[in-house]
């Protein structure tokens, strides 16, 4: 296995271990679980640029990285929801769009295209890291850092539904 995929899979290694400080009654827990989750967003970051960076890309790699991603980002809302801290309709709309990309995502690699992440998608996904982490530690203003990540989400989302119909054959 190469450096990028244990990067990957350190990443999905650390969602329980963040959902257990976040939600159990650990001492400092939520900001543990602060660190925690943004060290797991690090590695994000971190396995693509070894990936290209050492020529190790996968099919292992580019279908485990984005699961990894939806999996970190989806169990953090979700346990958001679940303490009062955030809205179940932005939970919605947030995870609504990472499936709707992801099904995007899959369309087009039946038609043998890969459809890469977007400067707007990685902006998206910063934004939404920095929104969560400020929603961990209640961290004044937060609210304003999640209008502006489901902003960033919805229009991305967009972008990639207008982008990727290139990407698919015409069929008659």
């Amino acid at each position: 296995m190469n450096l990028a995929s244990t990067l990957t899979l350190i990443r999905i290694f650390l969602v329980p271990v963040f959902l257990t400080l976040l939600l159990q009654n650990v001492p400092y827990g939520a900001y543990w679980a602060t660190v925690v989750f943004i060290l797991a967003a690090v590695t994000d970051g971190l396995d693509g640029y070894a990936a290209r960076a050492r020529r190790e890309v996968t099919k292992f790699g580019q279908l485990i990285d984005p699961i990894a991603d939806k999996l970190l980002i989806s169990s953090a809302i979700v346990a958001l929801v679940d303490l009062g801290q955030m809205s179940a309709w932005v939970a919605v709309i947030i995870i609504g769009r990472e499936f709707a990309v992801s099904g995007l995502r899959l369309l087009a690699a039946s038609e043998g295209a890969i459809i890469p992440a977007g400067k707007l998608g990685k902006l998206k996904t910063v934004s939404q890291v920095v929104a969560i982490s400020a929603l961990l530690i209640n961290m004044p203003g937060s609210s304003w850092l999640v209008f502006i990540a489901t902003v960033l989400t919805v229009w991305s989302g967009v972008d990639y539904f207008i982008n990727a119909q290139g990407y698919f054959k015409e069929t008659t």
